[in-house]
């Protein structure tokens, strides 16, 4: 048990303490909720205070490796390795920090990276994005991944619960209502037309939007008048949704994982270039 006295700073919200998950999607934030659930084992922590969070993982839990999400731009905590993520759709927009453009740092400081992830890879080069990112760092790794469809989860089910999963040539030919409040829905939309769905229906959300009452009732009565067969919607949508909420129509998640496309031969070997990295 941690104590606090009214001079101490609140401790860092656990999201899991490795065992189980002990905080919900609006308490710990989608992504990290989203984290413990799929990483058993790993302890999930949040807190503005990274250098605090840190401290109170290897005190509290004994952790010898701490992974940060968009750690990159966070300098107090330095990291020994710093991967980076370019959406290779859209690498640096129109090449301004925000709020002029969508960049957090400038370009220039890809120097910094030990590794360049190209997300969203289609696995054709880009030799001139290629080019500009070796002209600000000659030696970081170069690799390209892409999102790649899995299967689809219902509703209200544990991630691990296999019986109710169901596989993607589940949506061909399918009538099927989407929705989402991510930042690029229409590359999810893509994935469900690729899959074979017919979408009959389609609502936006802003991203990390938190669904009320109302927006259900308006989709359940689409899919109702439209007679679709599911509605779906992504797996960050999903944790933002009370797993006991009554369906009319069934309601399922696309799960995605990475995929390595080059650069590596594939996840496991890319994974083992970072921990042979560390050790060194």
């Amino acid at each position: 048990m941690v104590l606090v006295t009214h001079t101490q700073e609140p401790p860092p919200r656990i999201v899991s303490d490795g065992q189980e998950v002990l905080l919900n999607s609006e308490q710990a934030g989608d992504e990290p909720y989203m984290l413990a659930r799929n990483l058993p084992g790993v302890m999930v922590l949040v807190d503005k205070n990274r250098v605090k969070a840190g401290t109170f993982a290897i005190k509290q839990f004994g952790c010898d490796t701490l992974v940060l999400d968009d750690g990159f731009q966070y300098l107090p905590l330095k990291g020994r390795l710093n991967l980076l993520l370019v959406d290779k759709t859209n690498p640096f927009g129109n090449g301004f920090l925000l709020p002029r453009g969508i960049l957090r740092e400038p370009i220039s400081h890809l120097k910094r990276a030990s590794y360049v992830f190209l997300t969203k890879s289609n696995g054709e080069r880009d030799e001139e994005l290629e080019d500009l990112i070796r002209r600000h760092n000659p030696d970081a790794d170069v690799i390209e991944c892409s999102h790649r469809p899995q299967y689809l989860q219902r509703l209200g089910e544990p991630p691990e619960t296999v019986s109710t999963r169901q596989p993607l040539e589940f949506l061909q030919g399918k009538r099927v209502g989407a929705f989402s409040g991510i930042a690029t829905p229409e590359s999810f939309e893509k994935f469900l037309r690729d899959l074979g769905a017919d979408i009959i229906f389609v609502r936006r959300f802003l991203d990390h939007y938190r669904f009320e009452s109302a927006d259900f009732v308006d989709l359940f009565s689409a899919g109702l008048e439209h007679k679709v067969d599911y509605i779906v919607t992504t797996e960050k949508d999903a944790v933002r949704i009370d797993a006991d909420l009554p369906c009319p129509v069934s309601i399922y998640y696309l799960r995605l994982e990475i995929e390595i496309i080059s650069g590596a031969e594939d996840f496991d070997e890319a994974v083992g270039r970072l921990c042979f990295d560390e050790v060194r």
